[in-house]
């Protein structure tokens, strides 16, 4: 069971709403918040689910008088953020991780970028840093300023962040990311049968593409430091793959990689090339591997997906 608290203290001058879900990583979620309040430009809301919170997470985050949801038991990612959604006060809606370092004025980049955007269907990231090498292009890395709070390098991180070469990219999927809160509504928010949460990201890009949602950036000025995935080490995930195939009828990676071109040089909206070899032969064996899938029962529904099925939408 999820609750619903509001400490009832809303700024209005709040520019964002930001969404955190935390699953007992209370130190780490201090410094996420801590970066947040010492490096943003602007004022913003905080709504956090807390899991558990056997760890103090609980008593800490309403002593601090940020609104929260709550639950008992690890709910997951799609529940938490969902949950949150209702009490988010702004326009602007931001889902960031719990074990992320915001660098100064990630939010104005963000700001900047949306106020060049003459409408609401975009969907952009922040670009984050890590300490371990990373097979995706878009994450910077590597450059270890720590992997824990306990051993974080903050005044050579701050001192450096500027100097790390980066660029724009295509294809905004996971955290930390922005949308409008009427294009979230639109699309209903996380879909909770990725539970715990692996491959939820893609399926809320893929969703978005299906609404007429062309622009997926990356920013490459609006920085953040991702000590790494903490949670997830913790609880036996979904098969979110194989859940991602069977829904949309195309793998996680073909839709990353031919219509967000995800990592690549930002190039403006989406255009997808549906004559390419490479789709085509994704598409087929994507097809080939869910039909293998739905054959032995263990799947439930068919995607929709065909070479043009989107190609028109948004246009």
């Amino acid at each position: 069971m999820i609750s619903w608290h509001t400490s009832n203290n809303y700024d209005e001058n709040s520019r964002f709403s930001i969404i955190i879900p935390t699953w007992n990583n209370l130190e780490l979620l201090k410094l996420c918040i801590k970066s947040i309040e010492k490096n943003s430009a602007f004022k913003h809301q905080l709504v956090i689910h807390v899991n558990e919170g056997i760890d103090g997470t609980l008593e800490w985050v309403r002593q601090q008088g940020y609104d929260h949801t709550y639950s008992a038991e690890n709910v997951g990612i799609c529940w938490a953020v969902n949950a949150c959604r209702s009490l988010v006060k702004t326009d602007y809606i931001v889902y960031m991780n719990d074990d992320m370092y915001f660098l100064p004025n990630w939010d104005l980049e963000l700001w900047k970028e949306i106020e060049s955007i003459p409408h609401k269907f975009f969907f952009l990231s922040s670009t984050i840093i890590e300490p371990k090498t990373s097979a995706h292009r878009e994450i910077i890395s590597p450059y270890d300023y720590g992997t824990n709070p306990e051993n974080f390098k903050e005044i050579e991180l701050l001192r450096d962040y500027k100097t790390i070469k980066g660029e724009d990219w295509n294809g905004a999927t996971w955290p930390p990311n922005i949308v409008h809160r009427e294009i979230w509504d639109l699309i209903g928010g996380y879909s909770i049968e990725y539970y715990p949460g692996l491959y939820s990201d893609p399926d809320f890009s893929m969703k978005l593409y299906e609404a007429g949602v062309r622009l997926f950036k990356g920013v490459d000025a609006s920085r953040a430091y991702h000590f790494g995935s903490k949670s997830t080490r913790r609880i036996t995930m979904n098969n979110g793959s194989l859940q991602f195939l069977n829904k949309w009828g195309i793998t996680s990676s073909a839709f990353t990689r031919y219509f967000l071109k995800r990592g690549q040089k930002y190039q403006g909206d989406v255009i997808v090339n549906y004559n390419d070899k490479g789709l085509k032969k994704s598409l087929l064996k994507g097809n080939i591997k869910r039909f293998l899938w739905l054959i032995k029962g263990t799947g439930k529904t068919i995607g929709k997906f065909s070479y043009n099925s989107t190609s028109s939408k948004g246009k």
